[in-house]
C-alpha cells in the first residue's frame, strides 16, 4: 500500500458497469481490467436498461461504460433513465471509433468522485483504463470486420449468380458453387485454368480479347455473352467483369460475375413470337373481311351468269373457272380467318376419339397407300369443346404435311391421351395454365424440320415446299384453330427423325353429342316468301337481290338498319324473313332485329357477316350455328340456308339480347 509522509494511503479502487448485450465483449473487458492489478477495478454487466437501473440502485458505480451501435436506442434511453432517476454517474460510450479524450474525461470524473489520498496512483490507473478500453474497442472492430467478411463469403458462396476471380492473364483462382452447378465444372477442374474454357467454339477469339482488354484497361465490362458448359451446351449470360485494384491503384485481379438468362431469353422469344403471331392474325382477319365482300360480288355475278348460259354455251366454261377461282379464294380467306382466330365456330362437346375415327376412314385416300396409318386412342378420354369441322381441318392439314414429309412412305400415328398439367410439369410450357387437357399427337417419320425453319412454321405464307406445292397456310390454320379453341400446339422435330405435333385442348365436364352431317343438296331451293334484304355493300346487295328474285322471292331492299326499320313499318304485307348484315353504320343487324321483334314477331332473321367472330358477337347474342352465314358464301348455300331458317317452327322466331349497340 502506498504511503504519504508517515501515514498509509488507501489504494484507489473503481467499480464500473458495462451496459450491453455482448457477453463475449464483457468477458474480454473483464479480463483486461483484472490484469490492471490487484483487483483495483471491478466490472459488472447489465444487458438491458431495466437491469442497468437495478444495478445502479443496488451498487455505487464510478463509471458506466455503454456499448454503442449506431441506430441502437439503448444509449439514449440509458441517459434518459439515469437523469430521471437522479443517477449522476459519468457515462462513456464505446464504439468502433471511440473518442479517447471523452473516455479519459469520464474516467477522471469517476475518479474524482472516489475518496482517496495522494495523486501518484491516479495517473497510472487512468492510463491503464484507457489502454484496456482501447484494446476492447480494437477487438470489437476486428470482430466486426470478421463478421462482415464471413457475411461476404456466405453471400458469394450462396448467390445464384456465377462468381469467378481471375488474375490478369485470365487464370481462375476462385469459383463459387453457382459456377459449378451452372457450368458443370468443379472448382478443382476450373481453378488454375484460363477463363477461356467457357468460350464457345463459334464465338470469335477477337470478341473474347475485346471483353478482357476492356476490363484490363480499368473499365467495367458489361454485356450479354454466350458461355459453354462442360457438356458442350451453350447458355446466355449477363456478364460483368470488374478490375480489382490494390492500395497503389494497380489492377491485380479481375472479378467476373454472370447471371444465366437462358430461360428468360427463351420466354422472351416465346412472348415475341406470340405477339408477332397475334399481330399477323389481326392483319389477316382484317384483310380477309375486305376480300370476303369482293369475293361475294365476283362469285354471285358469276353464278347468275352461269344460270343464264346453256350448257353448250362457249362462255360457260369461262364462267365456271371464275366460280372455281372464287371458291379457292374463299377457302384462302377462311384459312386466314382461322389463323387469326377470327373464324366463326359452331362449338360442340366432342369425343376426340370419335372424331378421329370418322376422319380415319377418309385419311388413307389423302395420305396414299404407301403410308401406314396408326390410331392409338386413349381409354376414357375426356371431352373437349370445339368445332368438329375445324378439328377435322386440323387433322387433315397435319396429315397432308406428314404425307409431303414422307415421299417414300412411312408411318403416320394419331394418338390421344388425358393429360393433367400441374404447376411443376407446366414448367416445360410456361404459357399453358395448369389443368386437365386432352392431347392429340400427330407423329410422322418424315424428313423433319430444320432448326432455322422451326420458329416460323405457323406463320401464314411461310413454306419450305417448292413453288406451287403449297400456300403456306396449312399450319397457320392449325395454329389459329387450336388457339381459338382455347388450346395450345407444340411441335417437336429433328431433321431426318420425323415430327410430332402435340395439340392440347382443355377438358370440359359435359356429355358429348354425336354429330350427323346434313345431306348436301346440289340444287338451289326456291320459294315465294317476302324477304327484307339489309346490306350496306351495294354491289353485294344488288347481286343477292337479283338471285333471290330469280328464285321466286319478293325482295324489299335496304342499305342500312334505319332504312330497313322504315320499310318494315311501312310495308303492309307479311315479311317472312330478314337477311341482315351484322355490322352496319348507325344500326347493326342485331339491334335492328331487336327493334323489329315487337313490330313483326313472326318474322325470322338470318344474319350474315364477313367480320371476325368477336366483332359479330359484340353486336348481339346470335345463334351462330342455326341463323348465321359467314361471308363469302355461294348463292346456292344462301338459298339452302333461307329454306332452313324459314322451315323452322314459328316458336323459334328471333329473340335477341343486345350486348352493345352499333
Amino acid at each position: 500500500m502506498p504511503t504519504y509522509g508517515s501515514r498509509e494511503v488507501p489504494a484507489l479502487k473503481l467499480h464500473l458497469l458495462l451496459a450491453g448485450t455482448d457477453d463475449s465483449g464483457f468477458l474480454y473487458l473483464h479480463d483486461l481490467f483484472a490484469g490492471i492489478g490487484n483487483g483495483r477495478v471491478g466490472l459488472d454487466h447489465a444487458r438491458s436498461p431495466q437491469e442497468i437501473l437495478t444495478c445502479l440502485a443496488r451498487t455505487t458505480y464510478h463509471i458506466v461504460l455503454c456499448d454503442y451501435t449506431p441506430g441502437d436506442g439503448m444509449a439514449l434511453r440509458l441517459l434518459h433513465d439515469m437523469t430521471r432517476n437522479g443517477y449522476n454517474v459519468p457515462v462513456a460510450f464505446l464504439s468502433d471509433h471511440v473518442d479517447e479524450g471523452i473516455v479519459r474525461a469520464a474516467i477522471r470524473a469517476g475518479i474524482e468522485n472516489t475518496p482517496h489520498a495522494g495523486g501518484g496512483d491516479e495517473a497510472s490507473l487512468i492510463r491503464a483504463l484507457c489502454f484496456a478500453i482501447d484494446l476492447y474497442c480494437k477487438e470489437k472492430r476486428y470482430q466486426k470486420a470478421e463478421d462482415m467478411l464471413r457475411k461476404l463469403w456466405r453471400t458469394v458462396e450462396q448467390t445464384a449468380d456465377l462468381v469467378m476471380i481471375a488474375d490478369q492473364s485470365g487464370l481462375l483462382e476462385y469459383v463459387n458453387p453457382a459456377f459449378e452447378s451452372t457450368t458443370g465444372y468443379s472448382s478443382e477442374e476450373a481453378i488454375g485454368h484460363n477463363i477461356r474454357m467457357l468460350k464457345p467454339s463459334e464465338q470469335p477469339a477477337a470478341a473474347h480479347r475485346e471483353m478482357w482488354n476492356a476490363a484490363l484497361s480499368g473499365s467495367t465490362f458489361r454485356d450479354t455473352v454466350m458461355n459453354r458448359k462442360k457438356n458442350g451446351e451453350t447458355f446466355t449470360v449477363e456478364k460483368t467483369i470488374t478490375p480489382l485494384h490494390d492500395g497503389q491503384g494497380k489492377i491485380t485481379h479481375l472479378i467476373c460475375t454472370g447471371r444465366d438468362i437462358s430461360e428468360r431469353r427463351r420466354l422472351e422469344s416465346q412472348l415475341q413470337q406470340a405477339q408477332k403471331m397475334d399481330a399477323i392474325g389481326r392483319l389477316a382477319g382484317g384483310v380477309a373481311h375486305d376480300f370476303n365482300n369482293l369475293l361475294m360480288v365476283i362469285s354471285a355475278y358469276a353464278e347468275l351468269m352461269a344460270e343464264s348460259l346453256s350448257a353448250e354455251h362457249p362462255l360457260r366454261r369461262n364462267v365456271m373457272e371464275i366460280i372455281g377461282a372464287a371458291g379457292r379464294a374463299a377457302d384462302l380467306t377462311r384459312q386466314l380467318l382461322a389463323f387469326g382466330r377470327k373464324q366463326m365456330q359452331a362449338l360442340r362437346v366432342l369425343d376426340l376419339n370419335a372424331v378421329i375415327y370418322d376422319i380415319s376412314r377418309m385419311l388413307p385416300r389423302l395420305i396414299g397407300e404407301d403410308i401406314q396409318l396408326v390410331i392409338l386412342p386413349a381409354d376414357d378420354l375426356g371431352k373437349v369443346k370445339a368445332d368438329p369441322v375445324q378439328v377435322e381441318q386440323v387433322v387433315m392439314n397435319l396429315a397432308a404435311n406428314a404425307r409431303d414429309a414422307m415421299p417414300r412412305g412411312g408411318k403416320l400415328t394419331l394418338e390421344t391421351a388425358n393429360v393433367r398439367l400441374d404447376e411443376i410439369s407446366r414448367q416445360r410450357h410456361e404459357v399453358m395454365p395448369a389443368g386437365d387437357y386432352v392431347l392429340l399427337a400427330v407423329t410422322d417419320q418424315g424428313h423433319g424440320i430444320s432448326p432455322e425453319h422451326l420458329p416460323h412454321i405457323f406463320e401464314p405464307f411461310y413454306t419450305t415446299k417448292a413453288e406451287g406445292k403449297g400456300t403456306g397456310l396449312g399450319l397457320a390454320t392449325v395454329y389459329g384453330i387450336v388457339k381459338q379453341s382455347g388450346g395450345f400446339v407444340w411441335v417437336y422435330s429433328e431433321p431426318e427423325h420425323g415430327t410430332t405435333f402435340k395439340i392440347y385442348l382443355p377438358q370440359v365436364q359435359q356429355a358429348s353429342k354425336r354429330l350427323h352431317s346434313a345431306p348436301v343438296v346440289e340444287e338451289a331451293p326456291r320459294g315465294d316468301e317476302t324477304i327484307l334484304l339489309v346490306e350496306d355493300e351495294q354491289s353485294v346487295r344488288k347481286s343477292e337481290r337479283e338471285f333471290l328474285e330469280l328464285s321466286g322471292y319478293t325482295v324489299l331492299e335496304a342499305q342500312n338498319g334505319e332504312e330497313a326499320l322504315r320499310l318494315a313499318r311501312a310495308h303492309a304485307g307479311k315479311i317472312d324473313l330478314m337477311i341482315t348484315d351484322v355490322v352496319m353504320p348507325h344500326m347493326g343487324g342485331a339491334q335492328l332485329a331487336g327493334q323489329l321483334s315487337s313490330i313483326r314477331p313472326q318474322m325470322k332473321v338470318l344474319f350474315v357477316s364477313g367480320y371476325a367472330e368477336k366483332t359479330v358477337l359484340q353486336h348481339g347474342a346470335i345463334d351462330v350455328a342455326a341463323r348465321f352465314l359467314q361471308k363469302p358464301f355461294s348463292l346456292k348455300l344462301l338459298a339452302r340456308k333461307i329454306r332452313e331458317v324459314l322451315n323452322v317452327a314459328d316458336s323459334s322466331a328471333v329473340a335477341i339480347t343486345l350486348t352493345s349497340a352499333g
